[in-house]
């Protein structure tokens, strides 16, 4: 028997019941990095829009239904949003056990693609399809060099042995991720590989690695970027987008044409933009794939520096939460993968929108929560369950 004044412990102090424990200063709730989830969320709602205005009218595409990618990119958000929640609830901490287990598969899934059962779609061959579902495992091989370096720098320095990793280390976690990339340079698809080289570069400025190394992989890209095109390792579609984007009037109406269109969509929504669903380039189709790489092109014309400066400010907004995430985290595991996630989402936010501007080449790299597809979409929200799972596991201050 229980008097008025026994209680039970529980994972969140004394048992509580209903709102009290829901929102107890020490639940779960109460943990979240809720700008974060608001940020990420907006993102992707705003996202459904530009992706269901881009493919409304292109009957070529979305089999006669304006509503396809919609409801599709609705249905992706979901799911993303329900392995953000089981990633929260495994934790980050029981993930890194599991590591080596879903390094392995993403690899093979990676390796799949090389295979008969890998497809091309717009020129890129890096996909899966299996069933009517599309799987770019790519996406994948994201999070799991971040998990990897991670559980491998942070190892002996988390158990106590160094105050930073050694050269063996480093070693072994540069082998780790070399394996991926070469894997993704057979496909060959350079936007990702591009991405995981700022990945390993924060994830080694996060673990505290000698700057001897940071410089070094730096000389390193630099002979690597330079081999690649001696050796003519790229695809020929790859090669014209580099010499479009050093000269934007070379092919015009040819490998130019799509930056150049995506720069008059921008360009002529001015502040506020021509409204939601009726901008002249995304109605007339003038700007192709503008529900994937060119999506921030919707925002542009049809919202304006207005709409453009949101999806700009959210992104920004994710980056400043995950970097204090980072610094506050007590394990140098969980500042790992949290700054990882951070160069993953700032270069390929960077490379998206810098591509439609003119500034960057185009390297078919999706925008982060916005653009349409089920891989970068699941792939983004598992992240940001590792970045909830990193805030909530932290101890709370007295």
């Amino acid at each position: 028997m229980t008097g008025a004044n026994s209680f039970s412990v529980s994972r969140y102090g004394p048992e509580r019941s209903g709102w009290t424990r829901i929102f107890a200063r020490d639940s779960l709730t109460r943990r979240l990095d809720w700008p974060i989830l608001f940020a990420a969320t907006a993102l992707s709602l705003l996202g459904s829009l530009l992706v269901f205005s881009a493919t409304r009218n292109r009957t070529a595409i979305n089999q006669g239904d304006p509503y396809f990618f919609l409801f599709r990119h609705l249905m992706n958000l979901g799911i993303g949003l329900a392995l953000m929640i089981a990633t929260i609830w495994l934790g980050h901490r029981a993930l890194r056990n599991a590591v080596p287990v879903l390094y392995g598969l993403s690899v093979l899934l990676a390796l799949v693609v090389l295979t008969p059962l890998g497809a091309t779609i717009n020129g890129q061959r890096n996909w899966l399809v299996i069933g009517g579902f599309s799987l770019q495992p790519a996406e994948f091989l994201k999070v799991a060099i971040i998990l990897g370096m991670a559980m491998l720098l942070a190892a002996r320095v988390d158990a106590g042995d160094n105050p930073y990793p050694d050269h063996r280390t480093v070693m072994q976690s540069l082998g780790l991720a070399t394996v991926p990339i070469l894997v993704l340079l057979l496909m060959p698809d350079l936007g990702s590989v591009l991405a995981m080289v700022a990945i390993i570069l924060g994830v080694l400025l996060a673990s505290g690695a000698s700057n001897r190394w940071i410089f070094g992989l730096l000389t390193a890209g630099v002979l690597g970027c330079v081999a690649i095109w001696q050796l003519h390792v790229l695809d020929q579609y790859q090669i014209n987008r580099f010499a479009a984007f050093a000269n934007p009037d070379l092919d015009p109406s040819g490998v130019g044409y799509n930056t150049n269109q995506a720069r008059i969509a921008i360009g002529s929504g001015g502040l506020m933009g021509e409204g939601l669903f009726h901008g002249s380039q995304t109605t007339g189709q003038f700007v192709p794939e503008q529900q994937t790489d060119f999506v921030f092109t919707v925002a542009g014309e049809e919202l304006g520096f207005v709409g453009a400066g949101t999806i700009i400010f959210l992104i920004g907004l994710i980056l400043w939460r995950a970097c204090r995430i980072a610094r506050d985290s007590t394990g140098l595991y969980g500042t790992i993968v949290a700054a990882g996630i951070v160069a993953w989402f700032a270069f390929q936010s960077f490379e998206n929108i810098g591509m439609t501007l003119g500034i960057m080449p185009v390297t078919g790299l999706p925008l982060p929560f916005v653009s349409y597809g089920g891989s970068s979409m699941f792939a983004v929200w598992i992240a940001v369950g590792l970045l909830q799972s990193i805030k909530v596991q932290r101890p709370m201050s007295a």
